[in-house]
């Protein structure tokens, strides 16, 4: 038994009586034959079966043995005219088998697009069924950045929805601009009490703002109330100094560089 299209059958006793001409040793020979015409005759394995694909259609499969296509079947479809005895062939084509080793499911690129993929003159395709957005005419909710009524011609059509801004604060918050950061760990204050901070509107004012500190790395950023950096409005670097307090140098204790010195 072989692995065919779903709208093929095993060819039955009655069947293969009727089609003994497309089912007999010459036919299967005539198949080969025309194989050999189309690959290398080393590239076909041994006889492997056959199925019927409808009135006067018989198709003879044999293993292939073509490099990278193992459990693949080379398939020939032979045919024959009504109250004709002569054989035709119909198609030949190398076809996967049960066990055959197939490449991964093809995923359309703008699923497999991924935001790190994008660079600022890329355009995305358009989503209308976009989960991360509501009509903006439509949305409800108790978050305060959402229209309290659709003014036509003024109001946006379509805003983030639920979902969108649920998946934007993890993303966020997960970040490198969240609390979970060497640069935080270090920090001796938080964002939400440094002058630089800008709160957001809406709910995301309760967890993040905007960094407009051009000092600091995350200027011009989404950062989290309990992010921080060295570059805070209330740092306790000395003000005698008139800069910022360096971090200590790193030093190598495991490995000794040697030095020439100039004889004097």
């Amino acid at each position: 038994m072989i692995l065919m299209p779903s709208n093929s059958r095993v060819i039955p006793k009655k069947t293969a009586g009727r089609e003994k001409v497309l089912t007999s040793e010459q036919a299967i020979q005539l198949a080969r034959e025309a194989l050999v015409e189309t690959t290398r005759e080393e590239n076909i394995g041994e006889y492997r079966g056959l199925v019927a694909e409808g009135e006067r259609l018989i198709t003879h499969a044999f293993e292939s043995l073509l490099p990278g296509y193992s459990g693949w079947l080379w398939t020939v479809t032979l045919t024959r005219l009504s109250r004709s005895s002569k054989v035709t062939i119909d198609e030949i084509a190398l076809l996967p088998g049960k066990d055959a080793l197939l490449a991964p499911q093809w995923v359309p690129w703008a699923e497999r697009l991924r935001p790190q993929d994008v660079s600022p003159t890329d355009r995305l395709p358009y989503r209308s069924d976009d989960p991360r957005l509501d009509e903006g005419f439509e949305a409800t909710g108790e978050d305060a950045d959402q229209l309290a009524d659709f003014e036509l011609g003024l109001g946006r059509k379509r805003v983030l929805s639920r979902e969108g801004r649920e998946e934007a604060y993890k993303r966020w918050y997960k970040s490198e601009h969240g609390p979970k950061t060497a640069g935080t760990r270090a920090a001796r204050a938080k964002c939400s009490t440094c002058g630089f901070f800008i709160p957001m509107a809406g709910s995301a004012r309760n967890l993040f703002g905007v960094c407009a500190n051009e000092w600091s790395t995350d200027d011009g950023k989404v950062v989290s109330l309990d992010h921080g950096c060295g570059a805070h409005s209330e740092t306790d670097t000395p003000k005698e100094r008139q800069m910022w307090d360096p971090a200590d140098p790193v030093v190598n204790e495991l490995d000794l560089e040697i030095m020439e010195s100039e004889a004097e």
